[in-house]
């Protein structure tokens, strides 16, 4: 009989996406393996994509587990009690997670904390292996405005200036809960809907601007160049680790769980987003930004 591995992951898009290198190093140390993920099931599609799950419970947040005596269960939620006990309950053979003898890193990259996790315990991981199979590109360029929380929401007024500005390519996108805010931000060039839509959307974009939000790290695993700004958390913990991104932050951290923009999220400027995204679209800086405006004064 197969060796049945449970992973707990029950957080979000952003969450599942870091996690992959992590999923895709289990499921190379146990080829035969039936993995199956407790994760929100609305995930479904972002989890077929990653080719490493066979089977995605659903499990929204720190509920019961539906799953009874794994030969493998494997904390990637958090660092506990309560996800580390909710994976015991399952009464597992054996158990992987973050404890006395494995204590919780802080001030870690996302994807590097699990990879290391599973290291300890003899199972090797690549940081690299986040990409998902690649899609057609087309000429969309992707403003995606909202977040989880409002310490990573940069001001609506603010995203609608660049998208202003950016052109006729502009499509804003959000879950269907943030259409009156995508609408606020561009009337007309909206669209909301399934996550299977948004992922070949972002997969194929010529280019995304958003916060520190999910959408971040699917332009990452698509190789979709973005420019992603940062507030409460710094790019060095859940930021894009290499290829065509560009992070933009001011150097402070804060509450990410607070009801109102963190302020150094506020300290970026309409015009550093619009330079990072010529730089990225090939071109030079943005007629009339402050960046061309000190390059001329030079």
């Amino acid at each position: 009989m197969a060796v049945r591995v449970l992973v707990l992951r029950a957080l979000g898009l952003g969450d599942l996406l870091t996690a992959v290198p992590a999923l895709r190093g289990l499921r190379r140390a146990h080829p035969g393996a039936e993995i199956t993920l407790a994760a929100p099931g609305w995930l479904a599609d972002a989890v077929d994509r990653i080719d490493a799950v066979d089977r995605l419970l659903p499990t929204e947040g720190l509920v019961p587990i539906d799953y009874d005596s794994p030969d493998l269960a494997v904390n990637l939620h958090g660092c506990g009690p309560q996800s580390t006990e909710l994976l015991r309950a399952t009464h597992p053979a054996r158990l992987i997670t973050h404890g006395v003898h494995v204590p919780w890193p802080r001030h870690q990259h996302e994807v590097l904390r699990w990879c290391r996790l599973l290291a300890q315990f003899g199972i090797a991981c690549d940081p690299a292996d986040l990409s998902l199979p690649p899609l057609p590109r087309h000429d969309v360029i992707v403003v995606h405005p909202g977040a989880s929380h409002a310490a990573r929401r940069w001001p609506a007024e603010r995203f609608a200036a660049v998208a202003r500005e950016l052109g006729p390519d502009v499509v804003v996108t959000g879950s269907p809960d943030e259409e009156a805010l995508v609408r606020e931000v561009a009337p007309g060039r909206t669209r909301t809907g399934d996550l299977a839509g948004l992922l070949d959307l972002v997969a194929g974009a010529r280019l995304v601007v958003c916060g520190d939000t999910g959408v971040a790290h699917v332009a990452t695993a698509y190789g979709t160049p973005s420019v992603v700004l940062f507030g409460p958390v710094s790019p060095a913990e859940w930021g894009p680790r290499s290829g065509p991104h560009h992070a933009l932050w001011h150097g402070t951290t804060g509450d990410t769980f607070a009801d109102r923009p963190d302020p150094g999220l506020l300290e970026i400027t309409v015009d550093e987003v619009l330079d990072a995204a010529r730089s990225l679209l090939g071109g030079g800086p943005w007629p009339g930004s402050a960046s061309s405006a000190r390059a001329m004064s030079g």
